[in-house]
């Protein structure tokens, strides 16, 4: 509840009766400042009119007074610019580190919105808020998910600068580890990205033109050569021999390491990695292939060369592409690289999973992959961590009941 406390003092929503201090002092919120979620004062930089005098700082929030003692604030200097004290329960006095006693304000959370909040939380439908959504402004709505796609793109770009970190700065073979364990949809990404791992580009690179080697080191690091079946089997297997003396490869993995549990026969590890050898190629797995592609229709089609399915390609060119253009064109300042991003996901249909599927029944348009990237942001980062209070239908669902 104490987060709730928060949100009243944040959005001013105020008891219909005088605000006052203990020691009955009249109190107006100027501005309530700006929240913080990491350690120290809950409100920077608020300003307070306490009696005839206008308070700048810091503002702390408890459910209870105690709680200021139980929290440690008495013995943090973090604490000694505190103009404000508020709490919903005001049941001691509270002094600070360096001796000061600051004002307390008692504060009720509205009986309604309390109420609503509890719905919100502890409802088992999904989405919780979905009896206020058809009654929403489109465009604020279209202003939630824009703000909720960019907020996707920076997390997902930065899981592509930590691999360029970890590679010293190699961008090639980042997009390469990228690529490869998004092949793992999920299930076996954490696989694929070790097996990528394995793989040392500029060896291969060496035999790029022979596909039959290709596929010999791929499935041979993956330790799947016996999974196949086919009649170039033992061909690969000796290649494998030969080139793993040649490029002195690291050990392999082992069949093991691969899931298969409900995963359909297109998704097999093995069927996935011959894809990509057939990509690695054909050049398409290269970061300028990737990059300097500004027309999505041509990126798909270089992808269904190598074999994969339509669907699939959506998945890679959102989760691959979409990324590695708004990491490289964050980092390196090109607004055109980021803006071709967006346009890639606003130029894509929309995903068809659960998640699409229930907040189209609330009544929202989702017509592009720009739409179903923000929406999956939203029940991930949002629905299901309960953090109604920063979201902004949530907010909207609290105004309005």
């Amino acid at each position: 509840m104490e987060k709730l406390l928060h949100y009243v003092w944040k959005h001013k929503i105020l008891p219909l009766k005088a605000l006052l201090t203990t020691d009955g002092r009249d109190v107006e919120i100027i501005d309530p400042g700006l929240q913080n979620n990491d350690q120290g004062p809950d409100f920077f930089n608020a300003k307070v009119r306490i009696g005839e005098t206008v308070w700048v700082g810091n503002v702390e929030i408890h459910l209870k007074s105690r709680d200021w003692y139980r929290h440690g604030h008495h013995t943090d200097p973090a604490y000694n610019n505190t103009i404000l004290h508020v709490a919903q329960v005001v049941d001691c006095d509270v002094e600070t580190e360096s001796g000061t006693h600051p004002p307390q304000l008692q504060l009720d959370i509205p009986a309604q919105l309390a109420v609503h909040y509890e719905e919100l939380n502890k409802t088992d439908d999904y989405p919780r808020c979905h009896r206020v959504i058809p009654q929403l402004e489109r465009m604020k709505i279209h202003s939630w998910m824009d703000a909720l796609l960019v907020e996707r793109l920076a997390e997902r770009s930065e899981n592509v600068v930590e691999r360029v970190k970890k590679t010293n700065g190699n961008w090639e073979e980042a997009t390469w580890i990228t690529l490869c364990r998004n092949f793992g949809f999920g299930l076996n990404g954490d696989a694929f990205e070790r097996w990528a791992r394995l793989i040392p580009l500029q060896a291969v690179g060496k035999h790029r033109d022979n596909l039959l080697q290709i596929e010999s080191i791929f499935l041979g690091e993956a330790g799947l050569l016996d999974e196949m079946d086919d009649s170039d089997c033992q061909k690969m297997k000796n290649e494998f021999a030969f080139l793993c003396h040649k490029f002195n490869l690291p050990a392999p993995m082992t069949p093991q390491d691969w899931k298969y549990l409900r995963t359909r026969p297109q998704n097999f590890p093995h069927v996935r990695i011959r894809q990509i050898a057939r990509l690695f190629h054909s050049g398409h797995t290269q970061m300028r292939s990737l990059v300097e592609t500004t027309d999505v229709k041509m990126l798909q089609k270089a992808l269904a060369d190598g074999g994969i399915s339509k669907a699939s390609c959506q998945l890679i060119i959102i989760n691959t592409v979409v990324p590695l253009l708004y990491a490289y064109g964050q980092c390196h300042k090109e607004q055109a690289l980021m803006d071709r991003a967006l346009a890639f996901l606003a130029q894509l249909p929309a995903e068809d999973n659960y998640i699409i599927r229930q907040w189209k029944s609330c009544g929202l348009d989702v017509t592009s992959a720009a739409d179903s990237q923000a929406l999956i942001q939203l029940k991930r980062e949002y629905c299901d961590r309960k953090d109604c209070l920063r979201c902004r239908i949530g907010y909207e669902y609290l105004k309005r009941l």
